[in-house]
């Protein structure tokens, strides 16, 4: 009987709340807004500042009384009182749903009455978060299109593209249906050897959840990586007579299946022995000089390295860089994934153990992969040094040239002769010498100088 007076004296309120205007300054009044994710719980609270004994109800978006103090006349049990007193009004909404949503109002039964409302805020995560590949194995150089999908999520979500731990842009679409919201971004990515094995995420900012994400591994096809080694001599010169051993390893994806040996621009000397990707010379010598090369090929192409070889004399001490390792790229595509050699510098033991230099494809692109730069360069030096001996020559001879001509001007003579002036019309000597007597006063001096 009790009850049933209650739940009358709710209903005539509700009518009293219905046809009655409340007043909404709140002066006496307190609530907060709340955000809940769906299937969570929400905590709904009328407080009361200063306490006068008044009546305290909770309505529902459709104005029907959720609470009349602590009786619920609403048949949901989904709302429970969590607390009661004559100056606060708390109670929770459990398993929420987008149904929920919307202002819910606090009335306080004053002279004249109060009504303040408060907002619940229902948000959804995204239901699935998927993406979709458009090829499933690339080769290295292709763009290739990957789709992110988060669906059915309130707000719409935001979605952020990673590859490895680089972030990426991507162009995003949001589609709403009903209260939901469908987000689809799409990344457009160019490809390379390196990305091969390389994680591509998709991560989702929402309010609603964190840290959702999802992931797809690249699975990239790329030519052949060529390398040329020198296991014999380890280092130092490579001299006339000596073995020579070379090793060739190629990786690619897939892994290479045809690797051969040739030499450019000459044909491969017959006491060379191929065997698989080794090289050996047993006994080097001067017409074994020029580049051999290390070719590799897959399913997606080929690639190769080249070692150039100078022979040196038996007596040879010191090695020029001449010789050494380099690999080329097939294409001016090749350029853009990086060296495919590396440079490498061992370690040097002595000022005749000097290091086999691996070279760049930079380097490369500015050197001539022949044997005339070898050459040019020895030649080069025996010219330097007969320029050297000339000029020391020439230098000698001018100095002996100014010592004697300084001597000779130093030792110049002087002498008289007294050869008797009309002898030559005398008949024999004595005639001669009386005819010269008493002309020797006037003879005549003369001067030689020796040069």
């Amino acid at each position: 009987m009790f009850a049933r007076d209650r739940f009358g004296l709710g209903q005539r309120l509700r009518q009293l709340s219905a046809s009655r205007c409340f007043i909404s300054d709140g002066q006496n009044l307190v609530t907060e807004d709340v955000t809940v994710v769906e299937g969570d719980v929400a905590t709904i609270s009328c407080r009361v500042k200063n306490s006068d004994d008044s009546v305290i109800q909770l309505l529902n978006p459709n104005r029907q009384t959720i609470y009349f103090r602590d009786f619920r006349p609403l048949k949901d049990s989904r709302f429970q009182l969590v607390n009661f007193s004559n100056s606060e009004l708390r109670v929770s909404l459990t398993n929420v749903s987008i149904s929920d949503e919307g202002r819910y109002f606090c009335q306080l039964y004053t002279d004249p009455p109060q009504e303040i409302y408060t907002t619940i805020t229902v948000l959804v995560p995204p239901r699935n978060l998927v993406i979709d590949i458009e090829k499933e194995t690339a080769v290295e150089g292709e763009e290739i299109e990957l789709n992110c999908t988060a669906m059915a999520s309130r707000p719409a979500t935001t979605i952020r593209w990673f590859k490895g731990n680089k972030e990426l842009t991507g162009k995003s679409e949001v589609e709403r249906w009903s209260d939901m919201y469908t987000v689809t971004s799409q990344l457009l990515l160019k490809v390379g050897r390196e990305d091969d094995g390389v994680p591509v995420i998709c991560l989702v900012d929402h309010p609603a959840v964190k840290d959702l994400q999802t992931q797809r591994y690249l699975e990239v096809m790329y030519k052949p990586q060529v390398r040329v080694s020198q296991n014999y001599p380890l280092q130092g010169l490579t001299r006339e007579g000596e073995p020579l051993e070379l090793t060739c390893t190629a990786f690619g994806k897939p892994q290479p299946t045809d690797m051969r040996w040739l030499r450019v621009d000459d044909e491969m000397p017959q006491h060379v022995v191929v065997s698989g990707s080794n090289l050996l010379i047993s006994n080097l010598n001067k017409t074994d000089n020029g580049t051999y090369r290390c070719e590799a090929s897959n399913a997606v192409g080929k690639s190769h390295a080249d070692y150039m070889l100078f022979v040196y004399d038996t007596t040879a001490t010191t090695e020029p860089a001449v010789h050494g390792f380099t690999q080329l790229p097939n294409s001016a595509e090749e350029l853009d994934y990086g060296d495919l050699s590396g440079t490498s510098v061992p370690p040097t033991a002595s000022a005749e153990a000097l290091p086999t230099v691996q070279l760049s494809n930079a380097s490369l692109a500015s050197r001539p992969d022949s044997r005339a730069g070898e050459e040019g360069a020895i030649r080069s030096v025996d010219h330097a040094v007969v320029g050297g001996v000339v000029a020391v020559v020439v230098f000698a001879m001018l100095c002996l040239l100014i010592i004697l001509g300084r001597y000779f001007a130093r030792h110049k003579g002087t002498y008289f002769t007294h050869e008797a002036k009309g002898a030559d019309d005398a008949a024999d000597a004595d005639t001669a010498i009386i005819n010269a007597e008493g002309g020797q006063n006037n003879s005549e001096e003369k001067k030689e100088y020796f040069i």
